[in-house]
């Protein structure tokens, strides 16, 4: 199989990533179902993909033909059976191994048997999920970058059971975007955030032993290593629950102590000072985290 033959490609999932996902998706010409738990949410998910393909519209970045288009080719649902006709399905659900293995079972008894199934998990080990279903040779890591829309990298993540002609649909699909693919084997955390982590929980460690305040933490790495935002602009970015959840995975997985999560990551997580969703992390923001 290549991406020229896929034509229909399913979406689990109309959050930030899954409609991110699932407007570049459309944009390249592919039939998106995108799928989530009930109608309501995914109208949701639809509303803010119609929004952001309105607004490029409205900059004359595509014209209103383009942009009837690409919203036509988008079919929200909460019903897996739309999954029959998808060469690729790919879940962008919460960071949860349950909740995954869950999905992965609905696409898996909704699809074809020669039906790709990939996962957008930013951390989590893909063979597990690999392993909840009867196809494992047909499943693969497929993680995108927020904006999904905007980003240019993809970590494609192949598992010891992944099959050499899915790992390379993968990577051509994610050409195909507009992508620059990467790949990596399955270990928590892939590549990106193996190592980008534990740097922005350093700078945590460095703003609780009172070093620097947050302002000079940022600005030094921004200078020093000519990095476009700092440690923790960026994790109010990422969000604060989310960088804890993923250092707690590596942490577990690996048993190394420099993937320990800084005790007041975790106390701002607690008090909800999540970061710019919340307008409030390791620095201030407006109600909309602007």
């Amino acid at each position: 199989m290549s991406e020229n033959k896929i034509k229909n490609v399913g979406i689990i999932g109309s959050g930030t990533m899954g409609s991110g996902i699932a407007e570049i998706t459309a944009s390249k010409g592919y039939i998106v179902e995108l799928i989530d738990i009930s109608t309501d949410v995914v109208n949701s998910g639809f509303a803010a993909i119609e929004k952001n393909i309105k607004r490029q519209e409205a900059k004359k970045r595509i014209t209103p033909e383009e942009c009837s288009d690409i919203l036509s080719r988008i079919n929200p649902s909460d019903d897996y059976k739309n999954l029959s006709k998808c060469s690729l399905v790919i879940e962008a659900v919460s960071e949860s191994v349950e909740i995954k293995k869950a999905v992965f079972g609905k696409i898996e008894s909704n699809t074809s048997k020669d039906t790709i199934i990939a996962s957008n998990t930013s951390t989590l080990p893909v063979t597990e999920l690999a392993m909840n279903t009867s196809r494992p040779d047909k499943v693969v890591g497929i993680h995108f970058f927020n904006p999904a829309q905007i980003m240019k990298l993809v970590e494609i993540i192949s598992t010891q059971l992944t099959s050499g002609e899915t790992l390379d649909t993968a990577q051509e699909f994610a050409v195909s975007l507009g992508k620059d693919p990467v790949v990596t084997r399955d270990k928590a955390g892939f590549i990106v955030n193996r190592i980008l982590l534990p740097m922005i929980n350093e700078a945590v460690f460095v703003l609780d032993e009172k070093m620097a305040s947050a302002e000079d933490i940022d600005k030094a790495m921004k200078l020093g290593t000519n990095q476009p935002i700092g440690p923790l602009a960026l994790a109010d970015l990422i969000g604060l629950d989310v960088t804890l959840d993923v250092l707690s995975v590596l942490y577990d997985e690996f048993g190394d102590p420099k993937f320990r999560p800084a005790t007041l990551l975790k106390e701002m997580v607690r008090a909800g000072y999540l970061g710019r969703k919340t307008g409030k992390g390791f620095f201030e923001y407006g109600k909309k985290g602007e």
